[in-house]
């Protein structure tokens, strides 16, 4: 129901959006409905939000620096001026006026933000223009985030002239690079050279000046690319990030796209778009869906128009691709036509029509799988140990016969596993970043015989425990859960109830995420009324409850400890929950009454004494350390030299230590574990490749930080962790870990993770 004041407050908020939308509006379309749907987020943050946390001026102020932050990340675009402006006009006065309707501020930063971009792109073709020489000793700070914006005009001016210098360099190294392996590259064979000179067509190379200067068209064209919508997500979304990091305004084609994810299935042509230069360009297609059995799109080719069945086509180069996307969805059966320009078309102005019937779109690459490793062992003893990779905890959140669950799925990669008589299970949940609460239940339901996996605590303090209720188990012989930074939320549940059960060992980086929050989507257009449901007003994901493991301690801010450390790159990330400034913090509640297993646990010190051995011998290991302590000695120096002769030695020494792994792996003739896969569609009689994601290949606001370099694994190296890992659970199979049968008497004690 809708209350009296939140109507009265609709109908003044509709009139100020007419009157906003007049001639004399700003050049960006409002949002009609974002008075309203705004007015009623910030009701619902206060009265729901698991913190209950008024909105009042503190909120205000971080709330104006988020919306900042959210376009300007590394405080390049805006000056301090506007920044002090925008703090003088709305620092103390948007918690009233958010609470009112009014979101007139979100649009008038906006439009700053335009318009300070466009004098950045403006400066940035004079900088390009007069080129650089890379013979002084200067260096540029790409990570400008915790910096002051510029104080004045001369200061940003300095600020984007280190910048471009850096793309310019950048540029400049990466086509030496290039010219330097092609001088390498062996000269074809006589016979060989009459047919390459046949087919070869030249290629003329772009100035670095139209690189860079491209590159910021299109940056300030991906802004402007924003409408009302865009503009009230971002801002709402501002506000609702002061109460934690994971409550979030989802507009209508975000909260599409967020059920996407969760069902693993969509109804349309299986493409993947990207915005490129105004255009939708097809970046690649699914295997078996209707773009692919037609045979007439391919990746490269640009959608210029669309129409639905035989209706008139909407031209819609320029059109936002989220628009772009909605039109090209549709409902199973139903048809819709392209009008393409093709990559390879010899005219550029040749066109192409596709008519294509929609159908279901499985994202078989985001399923869980699984794979067979045999491990060579002591005395020509063989170890079978099988990998369940579980990608996130998916759920199709509308139920019924055949809706997909993760639950469901490996349990059927359970069951193979067990066919194929593996001795232990590897649960990889190293790139899980979670998903349904109920799933981690379930999930790790397949292996416990039944009993609590989780409390949850709500705002009012009310605790309830979350049980596998169901007898039995899938899976009861010895398992490892390889976990990682990346393991959130969901991904946690699970790793924390198999080491408080002692049911499992828990092997990986220093600790998992530390994301303990529980959110819920709530679709408002369940709270207005029916007259203004026509606005489309998506939703807002909010945190409602804390979830805590069964031996008390939340996974909130400390994560999911190992029981054996595996360094990694993920030791030295940032991107945790601990990280963020408005993360909800840790607490304990009392411990729930479950049984535990022992062996596990007690085989824990033996396994990691000899692990431990195997990693300091590692050459691999070794190098993954010695990585580590180059990165962290990188990320304290924020710098970065834009000296030619400094970043070609710095380059060099990189390219000569990779060169002598590279060798050396090759000399000890090293190669990575070979491996099984069964997939879902195998168990189904089926072996298509694996589809890829539909979801349109466009982030949030564009940030100016990309060419950050970030911990990888070069890629030539086998996977250490991975490859530990399996060596830990062929050792724990060998001691005859399994699970035995549950303890009669009931554990309270904490676990050391705690």
């Amino acid at each position: 129901m809708t209350s009296a004041p939140l109507l009265r407050r609709c109908l003044s908020a509709l009139l100020a959006v007419i009157l906003a939308c007049s001639p004399a509006a700003a050049a960006v379309e409002r949002y009609p409905g974002g008075p309203i749907v705004a007015e009623l987020v910030s009701r619902l943050l206060e009265q729901t939000h698991y913190a209950r946390k008024p909105i009042d001026d503190e909120v205000s102020k971080q709330f104006l620096r988020n919306y900042l932050d959210s376009f300007d990340y590394n405080h390049m675009i805006l000056e301090k001026s506007d920044v002090d402006e925008f703090e003088a006009k709305y620092a103390t006065t948007l918690d009233d006026r958010v609470k009112d309707g009014d979101v007139e501020a979100a649009y008038d930063i906006y439009d700053r933000v335009i318009k300070r971009l466009e004098e950045r792109v403006a400066l940035v073709k004079t900088l390009s223009a007069g080129g650089f020489i890379y013979d002084v000793d200067e260096s540029v700070v790409l990570d400008r985030h915790e910096t002051p914006w510029a104080a004045t005009p001369k200061d940003a001016a300095e600020v984007w002239r280190q910048r471009i210098k850096h793309e310019f360099l950048l540029e400049h190294l990466t086509r030496l690079k290039a010219a330097q392996a092609k001088a390498k590259t062996p000269a074809p064979k006589p016979d060989d050279a009459k047919q390459v000179k046949k087919d070869e067509k030249p290629v003329k190379e772009t100035p670095i000046k139209e690189t860079v200067d491209t590159r910021y068209d299109r940056l300030l064209r991906s802004y402007k690319e924003y409408d009302g919508a865009d503009i009230l997500q971002t801002y709402l979304s501002a506000l609702t990030h002061v109460f934690d990091p994971h409550t979030d305004y989802l507009a209508a084609a975000q909260k599409e796209n967020f059920d996407i994810s969760m069902k693993l299935s969509l109804v349309g042509i299986g493409a993947v778009l990207r915005s490129e230069d105004g255009y939708a360009k097809i970046l690649s297609l699914v295997p078996g869906g209707p773009a692919d059995t037609d045979k007439r799109l391919k990746a490269g080719d640009r959608v210029e128009a669309v129409a639905q069945g035989d209706g008139p086509f909407i031209e819609v180069v320029g059109m936002k691709l989220d628009r772009v996307v909605s039109m090209i969805r549709g409902e199973k059966g139903s048809t819709v036509r392209l009008r393409v320009l093709p990559a390879d078309a010899p005219d550029p102005a040749a066109r192409m029509v596709a008519t294509l019937v929609r159908d279901e779109i499985k994202l078989t690459d985001q399923e869980a799988k699984a794979r067979v490793y045999t491990l060579p062992g002591a005395g020509g003893r063989r170890s079978k140990v099988g990998v369940l990779d579980v990608p996130s905890f998916y759920a199709d959140m509308r139920g019924g016969d055949g809706a997909k669950s993760v639950t469901r799925d490996a349990g059927r990669l359970l069951e193979e596993l067990k066919k194929r008589g593996v001795d232990c299970v590897v649960v990889d949940l190293r790139h899980d970043g979670g998903g349904s609460l109920a799933e981690a239940v379930s999930l790790t339901g397949l292996f416990i015989q039944d009993g609590p996996v989780v409390q949850v605590r709500d705002a009012r303090g009310s605790i309830r425990v979350l049980s596998d209720t169901e007898e039995g188990v899938e899976y009861d012989g010895p398992l490892v859960v390889l976990t990682s930074r990346a393991s959130a939320s969901a991904a946690e549940i699970f790793p924390a109830a198999m080491q408080d059960y002692g049911r499992g060992l828990i092997v990986g980086d220093k600790s998992t995420f530390g994301k303990g929050t529980v959110q819920s989507v709530l679709e408002l257009n369940s709270y207005l009324p029916p007259a203004y449901r026509s606005y489309k007003p998506g939703a807002l994901k909010l945190t409602v409850q804390k979830f805590y493991r069964v031996s008390g301690g939340s996974t909130q801010h400390r994560g999911v400890l190992p029981d054996i450390h595996l360094p990694s790159g993920g030791d030295l990330s940032e991107s945790t929950e601990s990280s963020q400034k408005s993360a909800l913090p840790y607490d304990e509640i009392e411990p729930a009454s479950f049984a535990r297993y022992d062996k596990a646990a007690t085989a824990a010190v033996s396994l990691a004494k000899s692990s431990a051995e195997r990693v300091a011998a590692s050459r691999e290991f070794k190098w993954i350390r010695e990585d580590l302590e180059r990165w962290e000695k990188q990320k304290k120096d924020k710098t970065l030299s834009l000296n030619e002769g400094t970043r070609l030695a710095e380059h060099r020494n990189e390219e000569d230590r990779q060169t002598a792994r590279k060798k050396e792996r090759i000399t000890n003739k090293e190669r990575p574990l070979t491996f099984e896969e069964i997939t879902l569609a195998l168990l189904d009689g089926k072996t298509p490749p694996v589809a890829a994601s539909t979801a349109p290949a466009r982030g949030a606001a564009p940030r100016l930080d990309d060419e950050e370099e970030g911990f990888e694994r070069a890629p030539d190296a086998p996977d250490a962790v991975l490859e530990e890992s399996l060596r830990i659970a062929a050792d724990l199979a060998a001691l005859g870990a399994a699970a035995p049968a549950a303890q009669a008497n009931m554990d309270h004690g904490r676990n050391v993770a705690q």
